[in-house]
């Protein structure tokens, strides 16, 4: 999982981190 963050984040900064908060947000909540 931090790996793919990482190279996430060296990818786009902004979006990617945008993009894991709505993912983990969205898998919670539907949860």
């Amino acid at each position: 999982m931090i790996q793919t963050e990482s190279r996430l984040e060296v990818a786009d900064n902004t979006g990617a981190k945008s993009v894991l908060c709505i993912k983990v947000l969205g898998g919670s909540k539907r949860r």
